[in-house]
């Protein structure tokens, strides 16, 4: 069993520190709010007082937080994460950031005699607690496999996608189709409706037709009842697409329907929908179809 640290124990992180816990593995944990760590603690986690008491407890240090920001700010300065990192110890950020941001921090993690891996997941909280949770990973391969039973912990399906910074671009490309697929599953929802079939029917229909996927299955649903505990907000979302739109044009490749959806995201936040789950894009196209909520 490792020696774990991890940093941001918001939703997602926190959810897999349970998961490391139930398989034994020895947590020191961070979070900026420690109240909302309070249930970990009391479930076996040890209590970092700064990311950098974390990384200096631990073998091996996991963080996931909102953006590139954040993460910039649990790894920099006195207190971060970066300041705790010494010879021989392996820091995996499974946030989803810019991919240049993500390769400037691993040199720094070098300079540290310290090894990073950038592992993003491809899941939401259900994926996550039904233990199907999927992770890519970018950094050197030795590191990936030392890193591997930890992971494995938290999601099944594990998979080196190259060196640093390839799995955050990887996870970036995933994500911009889970709003693509949300609005275009509201689109078919929505004309359905209007032409005079219940939502709920309509709903049925698609959620068993060729058009699940297993994302559309998860938030498909929540066109008819919005979850009290909100996975992945407008916000979040739209950071992911921007960081997409900023990666096509870099590459060169037009990404026609992450910019369409990219301004229905917009419009959630004028709509001041920004903390709601993203899936509230089908309220946004509902009241531009004249159908008021139900």
């Amino acid at each position: 069993m490792a020696n774990v640290g991890f940093v941001g124990l918001g939703v997602m992180g926190s959810r897999m520190v349970k998961r490391l816990l139930d398989a034994g593995h020895k947590v020191t944990g961070y979070n900026r709010t420690k109240s909302k760590a309070q249930w970990l603690v009391d479930a076996g986690m040890q209590w970092g007082e700064t990311p950098r008491a974390v990384a200096q407890a631990a073998d091996v240090i996991l963080s996931m937080v909102t953006n590139t920001a954040a993460l910039a700010a649990v790894t920099g300065g006195p207190d971060g994460l970066l300041a705790g990192l010494a010879q021989g110890k392996l820091y995996i950020d499974m946030s989803t950031v810019s991919p240049a941001a993500s390769r400037e921090l691993a040199a720094k993690v070098a300079a540290k005699g310290a090894k990073m891996l950038d592992a993003p997941v491809s899941g939401s909280v259900s994926t996550l607690e039904e233990g199907k949770l999927s992770i890519m990973v970018g950094g050197e391969r030795d590191a990936c496999e030392r890193a591997r039973p930890i992971l494995e912990a938290i999601g099944p399906k594990v998979t080196h996608v190259g060196p640093n910074g390839l799995a955050v671009s990887m996870k970036i490309a995933t994500n911009l189709s889970l709003a693509v697929q949300m609005l275009a599953f509201s689109e078919g929802v929505l004309l359905a409706e209007k032409s005079g079939i219940p939502r709920e029917t309509a709903v049925e229909v698609l959620l068993n037709s060729v058009i699940a996927s297993p994302m559309v299955k998860y938030r498909g649903p929540f066109v008819l009842q919005m979850p009290e505990e909100v996975w992945f907000d407008v916000n979040m979302m739209q950071k992911d697409l921007l960081l997409a739109l900023e990666m096509g044009r870099e590459l060169d490749v037009p990404l026609p329907t992450t910019a369409i959806t990219n301004e229905m995201l917009t419009a959630a936040r004028g709509m001041g929908l920004e903390k709601k789950d993203f899936a509230v894009l089908f309220k946004v196209l509902a009241k531009m179809a004249g159908i008021e909520k139900k």
